[in-house]
């Protein structure tokens, strides 16, 4: 395992001078078009990943959302969150598979970390539609009441003008994805898999969802560094998408199943992460039998001991 900047380095530096988007996000730039000049750098990284048996199983079900799209229904994607390679992978193989039509019909809710971090990192998220928020999660990290207070302000302005974005590209024959979990899992930590309240507020104002589980991993959280230097991995990687469900029916379902004393938004998306996770644990079971498949949670002792 290897730090992205190490093994990848070459390519990296042809990708820096092309990136355009500026670090800061304000209340007019928070959705950003894909930067397609950046996408064939991307690509050689992915090929050089994704190993043989990787797979987007059930596809089907993702082609008949985006016909809700185009017939004008509100479509949302929700994935689970490993990586910051999940997207890119998922692009990769849509367009392996012909379904290029499919990947550029997405636009992601993305972190504003991924634009304001890092010139590297930024490079590389840029390479995909997104609309960028400011999460939640970030807000509940800062402790000093000052600081709080003038973050919450930006974050209210941020996320209005999102909320604007995403109520104009739901009626474009656009496919919204949502990481429910908020974050990417990080090993050791299990509340990184609990998802966000938030995500019911996306369930109530969309039609139709898909789930998506994701086995494998070409880029771990890197645990002592920043994400420029999260650490790459070929594996055998496969998304499993979902049957199509209508929203209100699957939150109505999700309410009757709870504790009445429990939260109804937590309830709705504990049960969105339930459903992911037994996904996921079925793919598992038959990838791991696959040439070159690693385990979803890698022994990181080596790089430990080396760097």
């Amino acid at each position: 395992m290897q730090p992205i900047t190490q093994r990848y380095m070459g390519i990296i530096q042809q990708m820096v001078p092309l990136s355009r988007e500026a670090p800061e996000i304000t209340q007019e730039n928070v959705y950003q078009e894909a930067n397609l000049d950046l996408r064939p750098f991307i690509y050689q990284i992915i090929q050089d990943l994704v190993l043989p048996g990787s797979d987007i199983q059930n596809l089907e079900h993702l082609v008949e959302l985006k016909t809700l799209a185009d017939e004008g229904k509100s479509c949302l994607i929700l994935m689970e969150h490993y990586s910051n390679f999940d997207l890119p992978n998922l692009f990769y193989l849509l367009e392996q598979k012909g379904e290029k039509r499919l990947a550029e019909a997405i636009v992601a809710i993305a972190g504003f970390k991924l634009n304001t971090e890092n010139h590297l990192v930024r490079a590389f998220t840029e390479a995909f539609s997104r609309i960028v928020i400011y999460p939640s999660r970030s807000l509940a990290a800062i402790s000093d009441p000052e600081k709080r207070a003038k973050e919450e302000a930006l974050s209210r302005a941020i996320n209005l003008a999102s909320m604007r974005a995403l109520s104009k590209v739901k009626t474009e024959g656009k496919l919204v994805l949502v990481f429910p979990a908020g974050t990417r899992y990080r090993i050791g930590f299990p509340e990184t898999k609990k998802g966000v309240k938030e995500v019911d507020s996306y369930l109530r104002s969309f039609d139709y969802f898909v789930p998506i589980s994701i086995n494998g991993n070409t880029l771990h959280i890197n645990p002592k560094k920043g994400m420029h230097e999260d650490l790459v991995q070929q594996d055998v990687v496969i998304f499993k998408v979902g049957p199509v469900r209508k929203t209100e029916d699957f939150r109505r379902s999700a309410l009757e199943e709870g504790v009445n004393d429990q939260d109804p938004k937590q309830v709705v998306v504990d049960r969105v992460m339930e459903l992911l996770e037994e996904m996921h644990a079925e793919v598992e079971k038959v990838r791991m039998t696959l040439p070159g498949a690693q385990p979803q949670e890698p022994d990181f002792s080596d790089y430990l001991r080396s760097s």
